[in-house]
């Protein structure tokens, strides 16, 4: 019984930690193409449907996009081959935490 519940409490630890590591992390990208006012939509859309992504805030004026994403589930590459799928190259600008 001792050994099934050190097992348990080892698994649990193992777990907890895998998750402790996993943070949110914020990008900001120079978005190409945004020509018109439907074009922010179009990228704050594609970028959104990326797993992990908990906010995204766009400037038409700048033209950029500041991205916060789990990185435990998604790449900053995901996020800018989401925005150039959808016919809008990104490039990092910025990246930090």
């Amino acid at each position: 019984m001792k050994t099934m519940l050190m097992i348990g409490t080892l698994v649990g630890l193992a777990l907890g930690a895998t998750q402790a590591m996993a943070a949110d992390q914020t990008v900001k990208f120079k978005i190409a193409n945004m020509t018109c006012v439907s074009c922010p939509y179009i990228v704050k859309k594609s970028i959104s449907a990326v797993s992990g992504v908990s906010k995204v805030e766009i400037s038409f004026e700048e033209k950029t996009a500041a991205v916060t994403f789990d990185d435990s589930k998604t790449t900053v590459a995901a996020l800018a081959a989401a925005s150039s799928n959808a016919g809008y190259p990104a490039e990092v600008v910025k990246q930090g935490s």
